[in-house]
């Protein structure tokens, strides 16, 4: 008797093998633009909490969808969908204006309709400022990635032997809801420069948010248009919210020499959060008469 039953002919390796590339492809395109995506710090705008090297993840939800949630701006999704406002305080990376057309991180100071002004250094929100207080100065060893002409020279010290960048730290605390403290984050404030510590009276657009650097004196941002600064930065071009730090180098390794991964890895920053409590009583507090001189 005949056997009518029939078999599907073998796929080929390469098939199989393309296939399943495929599919891998768009189990990470969905994850990346949907989910988590990876980014790399290339600028020392976000010190103290972000150094040149680290790599961080950005969760992707938290503030709605648009195109530029897809890899290279894929205008796939009109306008933004699923849309919230990010909360003070928040580190998100957004998509910079078109003149520079490329991610950037900072974090969000202002929000639609809230004024924001400059005045010695100080950030006024809607009016009243933001407290600021002395805390311990920020160091960080010189490396390849850090070194003495982005330290600035006024900034580079030596401990046990060791060459170190010292910067004046501060602790500010952005009003919270009901009268209460909000979020807590650190910044570093080198001098007295009046192009960005003394600013005219910011009004927030509606559908836009205030973005700062953490390192006041070199961070281009709201404070200024592009492309010097990143002005006021659309809802629409944020495309998430930084969460935690999976890896960090200084800079010394080399492709060539594995073994130099490990050795260059700032193994203490991954797993490290950005919801951090307010610290206080651990911040020992200076005066701020303690200014180095003008770069």
């Amino acid at each position: 008797m005949a056997n009518d039953v029939k078999t599907k002919p073998k796929r080929s390796e390469t098939s199989e093998t393309f296939r399943f590339l495929l599919k891998l492809a768009v189990v990470v395109l969905i994850l990346r633009s949907f989910i988590f995506a990876p980014f790399s710090i290339p600028s020392e705008s976000m010190l103290p909490r972000l150094l040149i090297g680290d790599y961080l993840f950005v969760s992707k939800w938290n503030y709605g969808y648009s195109r530029w949630s897809l890899p290279a701006g894929v205008p796939l999704i009109p306008g933004r969908i699923f849309g919230s406002t990010p909360t003070r305080g928040d580190v998100v990376v957004f998509r910079a204006p078109e003149v520079l057309d490329h991610d950037v991180i900072k974090r969000v100071i202002g929000l639609p309709g809230e004024t924001i002004q400059m005045r010695q250094g100080t950030v006024y929100l809607n009016g009243k400022a933001i407290p600021k207080l002395r805390i311990a100065d920020f160091t960080i060893p010189l490396t390849a990635n850090f070194n003495a002409e982005k330290c600035g020279a006024p900034f580079v010290d030596v401990v046990a032997n060791v060459q170190i960048c010292r910067y004046p730290r501060f602790r500010e605390t952005l009003p919270g809801e009901n009268g209460a403290a909000g979020r807590s984050y650190e910044v570093l404030d080198q001098a007295e420069l009046p192009d960005r510590d003394d600013t005219g009276l910011y009004t927030i657009p509606a559908g836009h948010i205030f973005v700062m650097g953490d390192n006041r004196d070199d961070s281009g941002d709201s404070r200024f248009p592009a492309p010097q600064g990143m002005g006021y930065v659309p809802l629409e071009n944020v495309e998430g919210k930084a969460v935690v730090n999976f890896f960090s180098t200084d800079g010394n390794a080399e492709w060539l020499k594995p073994w130099t991964w490990v050795s260059a890895a700032r193994w203490s920053r991954i797993g490290e959060g950005f919801e951090r409590p307010r610290r206080l009583a651990e911040d020992a507090l200076r005066p701020r008469t303690d200014q180095p001189r003008p770069l």
